[in-house]
């Protein structure tokens, strides 16, 4: 079992619980699914730069990402409709757990001159976004092996009904909040 979802179901939820004054145990906070999101605007140039974030994101997930496509032709951009844009993955379960401890732990603090997230980046019912400018802070990447510094978003969705009910589920589970 993950080392974060043991230490959820162990200290977190009943001290969100009591801390929070929910009645039923069902009522607490918990993580829906984390969804990490490439953009890459050069693959309609380069079909290789799409299959390179392609495979940088299944080795930092540990599950294979669906290439994303364009829902509508924009002239300005040169992109067709269909064409790809970008790769995602849905993380849930215990793989959820997993690759958040590894960013919370590992690769957040990698990130140059980090300070701490932003505690700003919630979008009203509890889910919290954050971006990565390059994907390098993984212990997985090899640099030699990127071809193109990339970076990433990261949505984390969980169950709270407020911003601040999440923020606290957050911290809890270690995500370093600025300020």
């Amino acid at each position: 079992m993950a080392r974060l979802l043991e230490h959820y179901r162990g200290e977190v939820k009943p001290k969100l619980k009591d801390e929070m004054g929910y009645k039923n145990i069902m009522e607490v906070p918990k993580l829906e699914k984390v969804v990490v999101n490439m953009g890459i605007g050069d693959a309609k140039d380069n079909p290789k730069i799409l299959d390179n974030a392609v495979e940088n994101l299944e080795q930092v997930t540990g599950q294979k990402p669906v290439v994303t496509k364009a829902k509508r032709s924009i002239a300005n951009f040169k992109v067709r409709q269909g064409m790809p844009v970008g790769c995602k993955v849905t993380l849930r379960g215990e793989r959820m757990y997993h690759f958040l401890d590894k960013l919370i732990n590992v690769a957040l603090p990698r990130v140059r001159d980090f300070k701490g997230v932003s505690p700003k980046a919630f979008d009203g019912r509890g889910n919290y976004s954050l971006g990565l400018k390059e994907q390098m802070v993984f212990p997985e990447l090899e640099y030699d092996d990127i071809e193109r510094v990339q970076g990433m978003d990261i949505i984390i969705a969980t169950t709270a009904e407020t911003d601040e009910e999440a923020k606290k589920l957050l911290e809890r589970l270690g995500m370093p909040f600025s300020g």
